[in-house]
């Protein structure tokens, strides 16, 4: 493009900003919404087109709503204790590792990069992203495999982190989010369906950020070398972190522009699932970066079963939920274990188990 056309293009679109500006009686919010529809393409979803939420809330003057779905995520409890649970390392040295939380942050990341250069809706991408994992437990899946093992009602993370939404978070009355929103959330895993353009590009970006950084923590902590991995792989997606995001994201968008329907080209595609199987053999059973995982799993059991028999130890927001809300013991107790963080369940488990007497030593 020459330009004499992008100015023409330019002076167009300030004509628009001019008639949205001038236009009486609308709000900031209502004039964002406007300008959703001129600059985003049309396979987004658009603020004012939302499905809504479940408790009808009046409209925010300033902020668009799957806006204020992201505050409100980024502002609730469960996020911030994100930053003490595990991602894949348990208790490692050093501070370079990631947590649940940045991985969180990176999913955000690619998953608004692809979403802007779609020009799809980003504040909706990024509620999804930041919400995804506020249902996963301390100890990475090790803590999710002990409440799956121990709960009769079973325990998935992706399920809990719709219960935290909707129901644990502000003493049972739940964030109140939008209908797509939780959609992206709950479908974020690889099965998973979601219903939006930016449910399904947190989905991908969930992937390649977890690989992706996996793989540079697993080299970190001597557990792999990048030479290590097959060629067939690297070759294709690139030597580094740096080059395999690039390429990865690249093609999502290259695969996606102007469709309705999220994609990878099949080369691409095929290249990240072994990536990932290859990492599942190396390094997410590799006892020298698992091994930590079996007392993990045997402390959450524990705690499991303590609090089930011991229903007065639980706080008194967790006791109302069974008397005053009538859910379940099991179903109660997962959700305590679930929030806690790393360390707050290793100071719990010490002082079920070690006399307090003992503390000295």
């Amino acid at each position: 493009m020459n330009n004499k056309d992008r100015q023409a293009i330019i002076n167009e679109l300030n004509k628009i900003e001019e008639i949205i500006d001038e236009e009486k009686g609308l709000s900031l919010r209502e004039k964002q919404e406007l300008r959703e529809h001129q600059n985003y393409c049309i396979y987004a979803s658009f603020s004012d087109n939302s499905l809504g939420r479940d408790v009808y809330e009046s409209p925010c003057d300033i902020r668009p709503i799957y806006q204020r779905d992201r505050d409100r995520i980024l502002h609730c409890k469960s996020f911030r204790r994100l930053k003490h649970k595990t991602q894949v390392f348990l208790a490692p040295e050093g501070d370079h590792y990631r947590t649940r939380l940045t991985h969180t942050l990176e999913v955000s990341q690619n998953a608004r990069t692809i979403a802007r250069a779609l020009r799809l809706n980003e504040d909706l991408t990024e509620a999804i992203a930041l919400g995804h994992d506020l249902g996963h437990t301390p100890f990475g899946h090790a803590g999710e495999r002990a409440l799956n093992s121990i709960c009769s009602e079973g325990f998935e993370h992706h399920k809990q982190s719709i219960r935290v939404v909707e129901f644990l978070e502000k003493h049972g009355e739940g964030l109140n989010l939008t209908k797509e929103v939780r959609d992206g959330i709950l479908n974020h895993q690889t099965v998973g369906k979601p219903n939006t353009l930016e449910g399904k590009i947190v989905r991908l970006s969930d992937k390649i950020a977890y690989i992706n950084h996996d793989i540079d923590d697993a080299i970190r902590g001597h557990i792999i070398t990048e030479e290590e991995i097959p060629k067939e792989y690297t070759d294709v997606l690139g030597h580094s972190p740096r080059e395999r995001l690039d390429t990865l994201i690249h093609d999502i968008v290259i695969q996606s522009e102007g469709k309705n329907e999220i994609s990878m080209s099949p080369e691409i595609e095929k290249a990240m699932l072994n990536l990932r199987k290859f990492m599942f053999t190396s390094v997410y059973s590799n006892p020298r970066a698992k091994g930590q995982e079996k007392k993990a799993e045997n402390l959450l059991i524990q705690l499991f079963e303590h609090y089930k028999h011991h229903i007065e130890l639980l706080p008194e927001e967790y006791i109302h939920l069974i008397d005053k809300k009538g859910e379940s013991l099991e179903r109660v107790v997962c959700d305590y274990i679930a929030g806690m963080t790393d360390r707050y369940a290793i100071a719990k488990y010490k002082e079920i188990v070690i006399p307090s007497s003992w503390s000295i030593y």
